[in-house]
């Protein structure tokens, strides 16, 4: 068995408008944030592209060890829902589109798609994996 291995990470929020903030990661990069009506990402949206951007980084790590793909694309859906208990996302689904070259090489990476974006889901994939799981989140006032 494997040992565990904990590594914490950090992302701190800072308020630059009325309902609008900015997040910072530890190496320093941005990312603007607002309630949609704006360009900026909504969190929803957030949650949806880091579940499907997780995904896409496993399995390019997976299919790039036999092929560079000429095109790697991934889309999610989901379904916002607001009811009597509160709001969730439900069905959320992701789509990868990727084409390799012709060759042994793509010809290997296309072989092994279906096995990558499996094991990015049923092992890799932080993000989905911790949504799956109904990881506890906490909320406080410092």
């Amino acid at each position: 068995m494997a040992e565990e291995t904990r590594r914490p990470t950090a992302v701190s929020l800072t308020r630059v408008g009325t309902t609008r903030f900015e997040a910072t990661n530890e190496r320093g990069g941005t990312l603007p944030i607002g309630p949609g009506d704006s360009p900026e990402f909504t969190p929803v949206e957030l949650l949806m592209a880091a579940i499907a951007g997780c995904g896409a980084i496993d399995v390019d790590l997976l299919t790039t060890r036999y092929a560079e793909p000429e095109s790697s694309e991934a889309s999610v859906t989901a379904d916002r829902v607001k009811n009597a208990d509160g709001n969730i996302v439900e069905n959320i689904d992701v789509t990868f589109r990727l084409r390799f070259p012709e060759g042994e090489g793509g010809d290997r990476a296309r072989s092994m798609l279906d096995r990558a974006i499996t094991r990015a889901h049923d092992r890799m994939c932080t993000v989905s994996r911790t949504v799956e799981a109904g990881t506890p989140v906490s909320m406080h006032s410092d």
